[in-house]
């Protein structure tokens, strides 16, 4: 028989393999809409082959002794598992399937990861959600294999476009808040009485940007969420300090040579209270400031998660050890953690065309955990030309009515962002 290969845990798989809870999956979800109907067996066939063209995506956490050192992924030469269903349609199914993405982590256990479900719509549109363990992948990582299916579904190319070119980055400014400060907590709201995370998503138009203008899309949502955080923390009585936001920084290649995995760093944007209490007039400002901060922090090369992850995860100990060591200094460090993440994907390279019937993706939505004591991720993208926002939260920190107002207030402050310089 022949043994499958092994790969230790990477950092960021073993820090978030130790703080799992039940009550608040590690789940990435991932929504996309088509304009017409899939066929079951053909979808199921595409998917699988586009598994086993990406081989490190097979993979399932292998057994092991309290004593290793390691956490190893187990590579397998198949799914263990039906990876494609097909819900029964109907009234709620939409809004099930997101529950479910939410609430229902794929185990480690069996191999891939991941679940894929598909949705019909009303008028034979569809839905594909796909659900991901964030232990193992992360979705950037997904939507490559949802390419490669999409690719072998409609026989079309599903290549990404190149990656805009940008001008050459200037001098980078000093002028930083410093990071040693305690941030501030997004606010309570009205939490709910059951645990794990609400999700809310949305379509807004793109925010304006003046040609030449000195910051980016992205900069303008990290600003939009910075003063949305700012101003219902104001609502909410808090004191003003300052934010920290966590950004998560992906330089993979989007072609079939893509590593497969976790493969973000996250860096953290700051912003001190004052630059955040200013007149419509200081925008473009604060956007040039912001802009200079996040090329500052992309150009740094530091690990995923710190040196200070790859010291606690080194396998001098047993690894139950480390685990509780790490689920220790998490608490202590609770009120250290940055105030929000945001994960802007921005422009989805790929078509994701699934050929003449079901026809290429017009909305696709992600989101990322939002476990306390952060409680609260922003997660963008964008296809033609459209922004697609979801707010994800903790419901022990806010409650759906909390949600529409946050979506309110990011929707205005993202408008003021398209002040002209």
């Amino acid at each position: 028989m022949t043994i499958p290969a092994r790969i230790p845990f990477p950092v960021v798989d073993e820090v978030s393999r130790h703080c799992l809870q039940e009550e608040e999956p590690e789940t990435v979800h991932i929504e996309v809409h088509l304009p017409g109907p899939l066929d079951p067996a053909r979808m199921r066939k595409a998917f699988t082959e586009a598994l086993r063209r990406h081989p490190r995506i097979l993979m399932r956490e292998a057994a092991g002794g309290w004593y290793r050192r390691r956490y190893e992924w187990e590579l397998t030469a198949e799914p263990d598992v039906e990876v494609v269903s097909f819900p029964s349609p109907g009234r709620n199914a939409l809004r099930d399937a997101r529950t479910r993405a939410l609430a229902e982590a794929p185990p480690l256990s069996l191999s891939p990861p991941i679940r894929l479900e598909v949705v019909e719509e009303a008028h034979s549109t569809t839905v594909l959600f796909l659900t991901i363990n964030h232990t193992a992948l992360d979705g950037p990582a997904c939507l490559r294999i949802l390419a490669t299916a999409a690719e072998i579904y409609g026989g079309r190319d599903n290549s990404p476009t190149p990656a805009p070119i940008r001008p050459p980055d200037p001098p980078q400014s000093t002028d930083t808040p410093s990071n040693w400060t305690r941030p501030a907590r997004v606010a309570p709201g009205t939490p709910e009485a059951s645990p794990g995370n609400g999700l809310l998503v949305t379509e807004l138009p793109l925010p304006h940007r003046p040609k030449g203008s000195p910051y980016t899309v992205n900069d303008q949502l990290m600003v939009t969420t910075a003063l949305t955080i700012a101003h219902w923390n104001r609502e909410h009585g808090q004191s003003p300090r300052p934010l920290r936001i966590t950004m998560p920084v992906d330089d993979r290649p989007r072609d079939m040579t893509m590593p497969i995995g976790n493969g973000t760093r996250l860096v953290e944007v700051p912003f001190s209270p004052t630059e955040l209490t200013r007149t419509p007039g200081d925008m473009p400002d604060l956007l040039r400031r912001t802009a200079q901060r996040t090329r500052a922090l992309k150009s740094l090369t530091r690990p995923p998660l710190g040196h200070g992850a790859g010291l606690l995860t080194a396998p001098v100990t047993p690894v139950t050890w480390r685990a509780a060591l790490t689920r220790g200094l998490r608490r202590a460090a609770a009120p250290w953690t940055s105030t929000t993440l945001l994960s802007n994907i921005g422009r989805i390279p790929y078509p994701l065309d699934f050929g003449e019937e079901a026809g290429r993706a017009h909305a696709v939505w992600f989101s990322a955990p939002a476990r306390m004591p952060r409680g609260l991720t922003v997660t963008t993208a964008s296809t033609g030309g459209r922004l697609h926002l979801a707010l994800r939260w903790s419901r022990t920190l806010l409650g759906h009515g909390d949600g529409h107002h946050l979506r309110d207030l990011f929707e205005h402050y993202l408008h003021t962002t398209e002040a002209a310089p």
